[in-house]
């Protein structure tokens, strides 16, 4: 609504497989190159880090956790440096990432918008902050 408030770009909306491995949705999201080359937006929605059992519930506003901020830090990163094989293999990134991460259907998404990426094209981060301490709200742009 916010991004095209006309609905005017169609919209289909794909499930995570909860069996197949990071790389396995790397290597799915990188067969959808071919609809993003033909105008197509590709759109994850997830959360970089996404600890629900750390959430401060109804404690808001609340500062970030340390190991979430390191996370996020370490994510973005390893994105600007195009090092996706770091990003997907995310579960030897440390306890960081094991606070970040407990389950990975939020970080998924980010593979697929990944994937898209072209050597050298840019990255943006135009949504950032977190929420209850544990979840980060970073937006990731690739194009």
């Amino acid at each position: 609504m916010h991004i095209f408030p006309e609905a005017d770009v169609p919209v289909v909306q794909l499930g995570i497989d909860e069996t197949l491995t990071p790389q396995q949705h790397v290597d799915l999201a990188i067969r959808l190159q071919v609809l993003r080359d033909e105008g197509i937006l590709i759109f994850g929605s997830g959360n970089a880090v996404h600890n629900l059992h750390a959430y401060a519930w109804g404690r808001r506003p609340v500062e970030p956790y340390e190991w979430a901020i390191r996370f996020e830090s370490r994510l973005r990163e390893l994105i600007m440096a195009q090092d996706l094989a770091s990003v997907v293999a995310y579960e030897t990134l440390g306890q960081d990432a094991a606070l970040a991460i407990p389950t990975p259907e939020h970080y998924l998404p980010l593979l697929y918008v990944l994937a898209q990426r072209r050597r050298d094209e840019p990255v943006t981060f135009p949504v950032e902050g977190f929420d209850g301490g544990s979840v980060s709200m970073l937006g990731v742009l690739v194009g």
